[in-house]
């Protein structure tokens, strides 16, 4: 077995920028990612630590050298780029300065003992996989929500205290976006942890109490989806990016019959935050820039949802979210229900609501 490797490389001390370098591997006696870190840095010196548990990024996902080789590419391939878990921080390759991590922990001194710092060291990698870090570099850190968490099951009595400290950070949990697409087998618990620590601060709400009015006012009826359809419009030749929800089959159902490209953004996996959306719009808004830029600058023709909340953040903030990135975003927003109409020939139907889109596809 051959791997091609990009190697993401960078020195401080000699390097202006990072650069990689490209290696192709024969696999002989490696039998994890730590293993083929090792071998690499035989042949070029090569930062890492030459632990199991070390954190890296290997296509955009972290995971830990322990990652067995029957793993690495069943669920990464062949063709693999190796990165480290901050290129903020970086000093050599693919080791970090984490001291932004590590004086985190220090709003809980007067609360913590030494097995809860070594804990917190445990967690380090929930705090730089998160996606809000590429927004605000000030952000509190997962970790320190989930440190929260585990503090007060450990010690009901200082809830009030931990939950004040929380409250008084600026750059706090209403930030918070989900960790479950940016960590290799990444466990729900953790999710739940966090949201736990958002529900007691006031800052996490269902989303039937978000304030997404699609629905509630009628400024749209994107009307049902229609199981049985015949296709006589496969949009050949369009660039079509999709966001996808939680329940997102009908739609790649709908797009699998299509002859378009359907773009393969990492983006579309990046979390909207919509739970904090009441409390905190910002990182909606954040977020939302990073999926629409990408989109329309892989010359997408338009972007397609699944839910009236997702077109309400997409399209109707379009003015807040060109003001927070600095750019003019002229990309269409589709419902899936739309596309249903427009691929199934049903033009009438689909030019009432196409016509109230802040930007009309104009595809009729």
């Amino acid at each position: 077995m051959k791997l091609e490797i990009s190697l993401f490389k960078f020195d401080k001390n000699s390097d202006y920028l990072p650069y990689y370098t490209k290696h192709f591997l024969k696999i002989e006696n490696e039998k994890n990612l730590l293993d083929i870190l090792n071998t690499l840095n035989k042949s070029e010196k090569l930062g890492f630590e030459n632990s199991l548990d070390f954190d890296l990024v290997v296509n955009n996902i972290y995971v830990k050298a322990s990652l067995t080789l029957e793993e690495l590419v069943e669920n990464f391939g062949k063709e693999l780029t190796i990165e480290p878990i901050s290129q903020r921080r970086v000093y050599n390759d693919l080791l970090i300065d984490d001291k932004d991590f590590i004086e985190k922990i220090e709003i809980f001194k007067d609360f913590i003992d030494e097995e809860d710092r070594k804990n917190y060291f445990n967690l380090k990698q929930y705090f730089y996989a998160s996606n809000t870090l590429n927004y605000r570099s000030d952000y509190i850190g997962d970790s320190i929500l989930l440190l929260a968490y585990d503090l007060i099951q450990k010690n009901p009595k200082i809830k009030s205290y931990i939950l004040s400290l929380l409250d008084d950070v600026e750059i706090g949990a209403s930030f918070h976006t989900s960790l479950k697409n940016r960590i290799y087998k990444f466990e729900d618990i953790i999710e739940t942890k966090i949201q736990t620590i958002q529900s007691e601060l006031g800052y996490f709400e269902e989303l039937e109490k978000q304030n997404f009015r699609i629905n509630k006012t009628l400024i749209i009826d994107f009307g049902e989806f229609e199981e049985n359809f015949e296709v006589l419009h496969d949009f050949k030749d369009f660039n079509i990016a999709y966001y996808p929800s939680n329940n997102s089959k009908q739609t790649i159902e709908l797009l699998n019959k299509l002859k378009a490209n359907i773009l393969n953004l990492d983006s579309m996996k990046l979390d909207l935050a919509k739970n904090s959306f009441n409390k905190n719009p910002i990182i909606t808004y954040h977020v939302a820039s990073t999926i629409l830029l990408d989109a329309f600058d892989n010359n997408a023709d338009f972007l397609v949802v699944d839910t009236n909340e997702d077109f309400y953040i997409f399209d109707y903030n379009r003015k807040q979210i060109q003001k927070l990135c600095g750019r003019e975003i002229l990309l269409p927003i589709i419902h899936k229900n739309e596309l249903q109409k427009l691929i199934s020939g049903d033009y009438k139907e689909a030019k009432k609501t196409l016509e109230k889109h802040q930007i009309n596809p104009e595809i009729i």
